[in-house]
């Protein structure tokens, strides 16, 4: 069967080199019984290569099914693929057949590999040696014929060296790898894909097929489409319910991409010039280290500061809003020769409070303040609250996190309000 009669018969669009040599290796591999591992971010279209193996295969008048294993709690994967006998934890009422028993003769397509657990890929790494297995809760053996294919989005050699997917088992399942290009590597062929997406669309809905002109086109190829196929048809379906004109121009498109709308994370300018993306940060706890690290250091400023008027008063002069700030810190005012006070902080030990300053010349100490983030992320959220009289939401607008996460934070806390 040639690859042109494999894309009419399983719905395969596109021509580029990448993609036909994924499609010859997976026909040469389907009349084997070898284990296939099929590699590719989401939205490729992984599963519809494990149909191809399967549907080519002497296995083909037998059981398929396909298990993502990422979807499968850790406690309950076991039993999903090896089954359980009764009794053997708790809501175990009756015995089960696993996928491996009941697909017997036939295959089984594993999603999502590297989300599997290590105990399990210990179990599964039998099966693939031995074809045997055990149900959870039995001592007895039994055994299977189930080819195996997997698929996984992760690469799964640095999920070896992290030691979160035994080195034993990738190679087993790595006998024949296939790798499914994804959307922006085949360009040439986003075209076809959205004709077929638009065509199918305005059929199941009943309305004129949408177009798109040169410019549109060219946007479509030119975006980096992060979900693959699965993003496309998403979209293509989008512009086909919502366009207003079935001549879709590149202005038109823009408003179904969603490239514009991907980062919207909190970000902290940085001041050292360049357009360095170091100030961005995926969460607020992030947020808050960089904020408490620039507190940290606007203290150790001031200190430096101090100290240079403790060894030099006449250099106070030169900081006159520093020292109408200190006065109405200080609770005596001058010193006693009315001169400018000698400043020795010394921290009361209560958060919230502001440093003390001592008219002592000859008692300087420094204690170091807490730099515990947990700390000073309580302080923060204590003052916030104060500033905004208990209004949760305000406070957390301030704050720069949700109200739920506020509020998380209260009992996390033990603030009382």
């Amino acid at each position: 069967m040639d690859l042109q009669s494999i894309k009419n018969r399983f719905a395969i669009i596109g021509n580029s080199p990448a993609l036909n040599y994924a499609l010859q290796v997976a026909v040469q591999v389907s009349n084997t019984d070898l284990t296939v591992l099929i590699n590719g971010e989401s939205g490729v279209g992984k599963e519809a290569f494990s149909h191809i193996i399967h549907s080519l295969s002497a296995r083909k008048h037998n059981p398929f099914i396909a298990v993502n294993c990422g979807a499968i709690p850790e406690g309950t994967i076991d039993s999903e693929l090896f089954g359980h006998e009764k009794g053997s934890f708790t809501g175990a009422a009756d015995g089960r057949k696993g996928y491996f028993e009941t697909v017997n003769g036939g295959s089984i397509f594993l999603d999502e590999i590297g989300e599997m657990p290590l105990g399990t890929q210990a179990r599964l790494l039998r099966v693939l040696e031995t074809g045997e297995f055990i149900r959870v809760g039995s001592s007895k053996v039994q055994k299977t014929d189930v080819r195996v294919i997997a698929a996984t989005n992760r690469d799964l050699l640095q999920q070896v060296q992290a030691g979160k997917f035994r080195e034993d088992l990738y190679y087993r399942l790595n006998t024949v790898p296939i790798r499914v290009p994804a959307l922006r590597d085949r360009k040439e062929d986003i075209p076809l894909l959205f004709r077929k997406f638009v065509v199918d669309f305005s059929e199941r809905y009943k309305t004129p097929p949408i177009q798109l002109d040169d410019a549109a086109r060219n946007r479509i190829q030119q975006y980096t489409w992060p979900g693959n196929v699965r993003e496309l048809k998403n979209i293509a379906e989008q512009i086909s319910v919502l366009a207003t004109d079935k001549q879709v121009n590149a202005q038109e498109l823009e408003r179904f991409l969603p490239e514009a709308n991907m980062n919207r994370l909190p970000v902290l300018v940085s001041h050292g010039g360049g357009g360095s993306s170091e100030g961005a940060f995926s969460n607020e706890r992030e947020i808050l280290y960089k904020l408490f690290f620039d507190m940290k250091r606007d203290v150790t400023e001031l200190k430096k500061l101090m100290a240079d008027i403790l060894q030099n008063p006449g250099a106070a002069a030169s900081h006159p809003s520093l020292f109408r700030e200190l006065q109405e810190l200080q609770p005596h005012g001058l010193g006693d020769d009315g001169g400018m006070p000698v400043l020795v902080p010394h921290n009361t030990g209560l958060p919230g409070q502001p440093v003390i300053l001592h008219n002592d010349i000859h008692h300087h100490e420094e204690v170091e303040e807490s730099l515990n983030i947990m700390d000073k992320e309580k302080e923060l959220i204590i003052k916030a609250l104060k500033k905004h009289k208990n209004k949760r939401k305000d406070a957390a607008s301030d704050l720069g996190i949700s109200e739920r996460t506020l509020y998380r934070k209260l009992k996390e806390y033990n603030i009382d309000e």
